[in-house]
């Protein structure tokens, strides 16, 4: 294991942002992983995960405690069986299983961050999330002492949830298995509307692998949600909030906040979130409440590609980060009643 002291963690985060840690360990095997847990754990040391950095806000005042990269690699195929090593890079595991011919995950390429982070925030984009294809996730309990492998159905999936996401401080993902599907070929069936208009075809029809791969790149990097050192719209944690999902009384009351504002042929978007409760788009809120794309004088602004991320110019802090969030959070709310929630996990600092 590689250690560093009073160690900058900015450049292990897609926004560039936060303080040094106390002390930065990295690890490339899952036994170290646990042993560098275990020695925090037992030390009673505070302990920060970090994998590909791309969901993660560092406080400007940084970490005082032990920063544990997980670093491992590993990524095998046994016929449509995917296993992936919690640190390998998810946009690059998605090609290999593009290249391989096998289809499940090909509309969240360009995604970054590490496959472990994926069942964390159960990923998902273009009408595919990681839950419909993770079968198990192996994991270190820090509660027991012991690694442990959950089903699919244990580990609670949600919208951009799950169990681990619920209990941040008890599981340290080791390594994610995925079922996935030989359509000779071909992608899974395409569930994203704009996805399908993009290639001209309709919902639920299949396309080459490769063609709904690159069409989805596409689409991202035309939102700035493609890594790029040289692009700064592109320093974000890609969406920074997530969609609102409300009951169907809330949902009316918003509603009828739109007609006031916006006039009573407004129609907010509205999709199916289970019974009783209808998913709205915080785009659009954000938009509708006046912070357009590129909003902003200072060194953290909109983006000037998508509302939904918020970037660094290169020279922000933290704190000019959480000010331009809290004030987007703030005019949303004020506008339309709807309270935005940040989807990157937050350290030393709340929004």
């Amino acid at each position: 294991m590689q250690e560093l002291h009073d160690a900058p963690l900015a450049p292990l985060t897609t926004f560039r942002l936060g303080g040094p840690a106390t002390r930065l360990v990295t690890a490339t095997t899952d036994a170290e992983v646990i042993a560098a847990v275990c020695e925090a754990d037992d030390a009673g040391t505070p302990l920060l995960l970090i994998g590909g950095g791309s969901n993660l806000v560092i406080g400007d005042k940084g970490f005082d405690g032990t920063a544990l990269h997980i670093a491992t690699t590993g990524f095998s195929l046994d016929g449509t069986t995917l296993e992936l090593a919690a640190g390998e890079i998810w946009t690059d595991a998605v090609a290999r299983t593009v290249e391989a011919g096998l289809a499940g995950v090909e509309c969240l390429a360009g995604i970054p961050g590490s496959a472990g982070a994926t069942p964390i925030q159960n990923v998902g984009a273009y009408g595919q999330e990681v839950s419909a294809t993770i079968t198990e996730v192996t994991a270190y309990d820090r509660r027991s002492r012991e690694t442990v492998t959950l089903a699919n159905a244990d580990c609670a999936f949600s919208y951009r949830h799950s169990r681990f996401k619920a209990e941040p401080e008890r599981y340290v993902v080791l390594r994610v298995r995925f079922e996935l599907e030989d359509a000779a070929g071909l992608s899974a069936p395409l569930r994203y509307a704009e996805t399908a208009r993009a290639l001209g075809v309709e919902a639920g029809d299949r396309v080459p692998l490769t063609t709904a791969r690159e069409t989805v790149l596409k689409l991202r990097a035309g939102k700035g949600m493609v890594l790029d050192p040289e692009d700064h719209d592109t320093w974000s944690a890609g969406s920074f909030f997530t969609n609102p999902i409300l009951t169907d009384g809330e949902f009316a009351a918003f509603r009828s906040r739109v007609a006031e504002r916006l006039g009573e042929s407004a129609e907010p978007p509205a999709f199916p979130a289970g019974e009783g409760h209808v998913k709205t788009s915080a785009a659009w809120l954000i938009d509708k409440a006046g912070f357009t794309k590129g909003y902003g004088t200072g060194p953290a602004r909109i983006s000037t590609k998508h509302t939904l991320a918020l970037t660094n110019r290169g020279e922000a802090t933290t704190e000019d980060l959480l000010a331009l969030a809290r004030e987007v959070v703030a005019g949303v709310h004020e506008a339309f009643g709807v309270t935005l929630v940040n989807e990157p996990v937050t350290v030393g600092v709340r929004l």
